[in-house]
């Protein structure tokens, strides 16, 4: 048997491979040469980090042009095996679907095990205030079995607290910032117009009045349901440029604001009705997400990485709200002028806080596991005077309305009560071997986080290129590969999905591989305390806003007062400030999750042990005890 070194793929009779070699990695007396027809460009590279599963894999593989389904035919020894195994697996997942009956769950037991804990196999951003109210439930037989863990679980809450240290980051300095975002520090200014409330300046437009200016937006690229929010604004753009000297500008702006967290802790809410404030313009899209994930070309990290979406995509979404301004700054009358300089725009992305996850793929000078920039440091270096909203909640709460969310199915109190205790064994291996800092930006423990049962699969397609002039930087020569949805059995095309898989396993390279895929009970997303002081280390405590969930659902006309003092925006008129003080919560939690009820009591209880430091903390910092979240009324 012959295989190439790089890539690890077995070689026919007639491949132009020349060298007998072994496969790289398979045993100590295996041949490390290099093959010298590839020359190391095929390849087959796994990232996957045994110890917590980072599956994020990436597959590159050449293929020839003559490959046809003659092979299928062809079987050989390991072919058969691999048939009989498929036809095995698929079975018994049909079998524990039809079994389960009315749970609609695997019977299969989960490959991964964490301690002495069972793991059954179980599977943006905002929270609606309507969502605090309490169910009624009756007790269960897994609820008093899980009482039993407790002690179990307490013993790795307590290692879990007694590494817990809350240390002062190192900041970089701005010529390592400017070296890590070369066109960012070039596209925007060190300084913005005086007479806007706002950070904008203007700048020059070298296209022609029949050149789309949104063509290259990646937004609109990537993403069929922005394609609207575009069309109006190209309506609009050629009615909005400054003419001077033969030359076109245009107004770009940064927001003055910034809504940064946290998921399901009612920044939609907040969002929702803010933008009722005639002097607020928020961007086109509500999240853009842009700061966290599309610079780094991440739309979802199981996805892999796409191009990196540029500043100007970015600057894009804030057009509409630069037009005005725009208006204004041209305006002949001095009270047209004096309302537009009012405007202040927002952006309302809820990952902005918490999600540093690309600085693994980007950024190499880490120390001691520790993320060497955070996305606060790109911001202040252009906006030292950005103002920041965060809405938080009780983070046990938080943690429990992120799970009902995210799921797609099999949700259940008993399931969240083990993906609880295995994402906490998680965590406390994090810690024995790292830093508290290290472990909260920890992408690999972020992305392997338990799931909800579902069977990953990694499908390719098959003799399909991609053309070339598409985003991959080497399409001519590499094999589309993407990450599958997960498959669900009650979901539409499982069994067909599945059997594509199944006969991929009999083809030519290239060859398939059996992924489980991890979506997060994300712990780290509750320990704001973590968050809060980095930030703090670049901005000072006076340019933040810290709201409550529960305060603002029990007196949103109080929140919002708060707000707009905070921003220093005008008054509103009885009418205006009944419409927003009224409006119907926002992304209410749909009805299918309500009726499930709440977390389990002991499950509660776990989870108040594990946040209680960080909520005290928190308290501390803000010097109001309510962050504490001591008491369920708090």
């Amino acid at each position: 048997m012959r295989h190439c070194v790089n890539c690890c793929i077995q070689l026919l009779p007639d491949d132009t491979h020349k060298s007998q070699i072994g496969c790289r990695g398979g045993g100590p007396h295996h041949c490390h040469q290099a093959c010298p027809t590839c020359k190391g460009e095929n390849k087959i590279l796994f990232r996957v980090d045994s110890k917590q599963m980072n599956l994020l894999a990436v597959l590159e593989v050449r293929t020839e042009g003559n490959d046809s389904w003659g092979g299928f035919l062809r079987f050989k020894k390991g072919k058969r095996c691999s048939l009989v195994f498929g036809l095995i697996i698929m079975t018994l997942v049909m079998a524990s679907y039809i079994l389960s009956g009315a749970h609609q769950e695997l019977l299969i037991s989960s490959p991964f095990h964490y301690g002495g804990f069972p793991s059954n196999p179980s599977l943006m951003d905002g929270e609606n205030p309507s969502d605090m109210k309490e169910h009624h439930h009756q007790p269960s037989v897994n609820n008093i079995s899980y009482v039993k863990d407790y002690p179990s679980i307490k013993l790795i809450i307590n290692s879990i607290t007694a590494r817990i240290e809350f240390t002062t980051r190192q900041l970089p300095d701005l010529e390592d910032l400017k070296k890590q975002e070369l066109h960012m520090f070039s596209i925007i200014p060190n300084k913005f117009l005086p007479n806007s409330k706002s950070p904008c300046w203007y700048e020059e437009f070298s296209g022609r009045n029949t050149t789309d200016p949104y063509l290259t937006n990646s937004y609109v690229l990537y993403s069929k349901r922005f394609r609207s929010t575009f069309d109006v604004l190209r309506k609009a753009f050629w009615g909005h440029l400054l003419h001077a000297n033969g030359k076109h500008f245009r107004l770009r702006c940064l927001p003055h604001f910034y809504i940064i967290g946290q998921p399901k802790c009612g920044t939609t809410d907040l969002y929702d009705r803010l933008r009722l404030h005639p002097e607020v313009k928020f961007s086109a899209i509500k999240e853009p997400h842009w700061w966290t994930r599309k610079r780094f070309g991440i739309v979802r990290l199981r996805d892999g990485l796409r191009d990196r979406y540029p500043v100007e995509d970015y600057l894009d979404l804030f057009d509409l709200a630069a037009h005005q301004i725009h208006q204004g700054l041209q305006a002949g009358s001095a009270k047209e002028q004096v309302q537009m300089s009012k405007i202040l725009i927002g952006e309302a992305s809820a990952s902005t806080m918490w999600d540093n996850n690309a600085w693994m793929f980007f950024y190499d000078n880490s120390t001691d596991g520790e993320p060497p920039f955070l996305t606060q440091d790109f911001i202040h270096a252009f906006q030292p005077n950005a103002k920041l909203i965060v809405m938080l909640r009780d983070p046990v709460e938080r943690l429990y309305s992120d799970y009902l969310y995210f799921a797609s199915s099999n949700k259940s109190a008993d399931d969240f009560h083990e993906k609880v205790t295995e994402a906490l064994q998680l965590f406390e291996n994090c810690m024995l071997d790292y830093s508290l800092r290290a472990c909260v930006y920890n992408n690999t423990l972020n992305n392997a986080m338990p799931a909800l049962p579902c069977l990953g699969l990694l499908v390719y397609s098959w003799g399909n290129r991609l053309k070339r002039g598409s985003h991959h930087p080497e399409s001519s020569n590499r094999l589309h590969v993407e990450w599958n949805e997960p498959l669900m059995p009650e979901g539409p095309g499982f069994w067909s999905q599945l059997w594509q898989v199944l006969i991929a396993s009999l083809q030519p390279p290239p060859y398939y591989s059996w992924v489980s895929i991890f979506l997060p009970v994300r712990l780290q997303v509750g320990l704001y305390a973590v968050y809060l002081l980095d930030w703090l280390t670049v901005f000072n405590k006076e340019q933040f806003l810290i709201l409550r969930l529960e305060d603002h659902a029990s007196n949103v006309k109080y929140t919002m007062h708060r707000v707009f003092q905070f921003l220093n925006l005008g008054p509103l008129s009885e009418k205006q400030e009944a419409l927003m003080t009224k409006n119907p919560a926002s992304n209410a939690r749909r009805p299918e999750d309500r009726n499930l009820g709440p977390m389990w009591p002991v499950t509660q209880k776990i989870l108040r042990d594990f946040y209680g430091p960080f909520n005290i903390r928190l308290a501390q910092v803000l010097d109001d005890e309510a962050f504490a979240w001591k008491t369920r009324e708090s």
